[in-house]
């Protein structure tokens, strides 16, 4: 049983054990696990699916640790006035600590996470994942490496914020979305934009326009196509 999507239809046995070899790949201390802790995690891991917009996580329901089978999710903050900014992408075949109990302990800002797409995951519940840091060195390392790493990440956003013009932040986003997504014509509305970036919709497209009169992007509905990355990358390191 190796489509994910097939787990519900199968048989306790065949869920179980295939929930025990895909955590056995996904997991880089399942090997320093004892049996009996090996049980437990499988015991405490649930299949879920998520559509794209879906909320997976809010502040009042930490979810647990998240593993990426299918789809991605994007982690950001929302202000008191609706507006958002992305922290960082969890892809596909990757995870995500940020959600367990005892990372969140670590955080003092509220974090979110939508599906960016269709999505499956599994979750290990929250409870259960901090008392296996309590008891494993190597589930612990695991832990802090993964929360070190969103953090890094997370200050790349707020280095971005403080110190980089808006344009010189749009023109590292569409960069980083050419070499995510692996393609020059990027599906993207100026709203998604404006709510990845954290900023308004219209200073976004108002960017957008002087872009295209440069000749950098091509736009049309629901679409930005990157034209000159040279000239981006440019734009990028302006203030380095």
């Amino acid at each position: 049983m190796n489509n994910a999507s097939n787990y519900q239809a199968n048989n306790q046995t065949e869920y179980l054990e295939t929930l025990q070899a895909l955590l056995a790949q996904r997991l880089p201390f399942w090997i320093n696990l004892s049996a009996e802790q090996q049980k437990a995690v499988v015991t405490h891991t649930r299949y879920a699916r998520f559509s794209a917009g879906d909320q997976v996580r809010n502040p009042s329901t930490p979810a647990g640790v998240m593993l990426v089978l299918l789809g991605s999710l994007r982690a950001y903050m929302l202000s008191d006035e609706g507006k958002q900014i992305t922290l960082f992408r969890v892809g596909e075949q990757e995870s995500c600590v940020l959600a367990a109990s005892c990372a969140l302990t670590m955080i003092t800002f509220d974090v979110f996470l939508d599906a960016t797409s269709d999505a499956e995951l599994l979750i290990i519940d929250p409870v259960f994942f901090a008392q296996l840091v309590e008891e494993n060195v190597y589930v612990e390392a695991f832990t802090y490496r993964q929360t070190a790493e969103r953090f890094s990440e997370v200050m790349w956003v707020m280095e971005q914020v403080l110190f980089m013009s808006f344009d010189e932040r749009l023109a590292v986003f569409l960069l980083d979305e050419v070499a995510r997504s692996g393609s020059e014509r990027l599906q993207l509305t100026h709203d998604e934009i404006a709510h990845h970036l954290g900023s308004a919709r219209e200073v976004v497209s108002r960017m957008l326009k002087r872009f295209a009169d440069d000749g950098l992007v091509s736009l049309s509905r629901g679409t930005v196509e990157v034209l000159n990355k040279t000239a981006l990358r440019k734009l990028a390191t302006a203030s380095h």
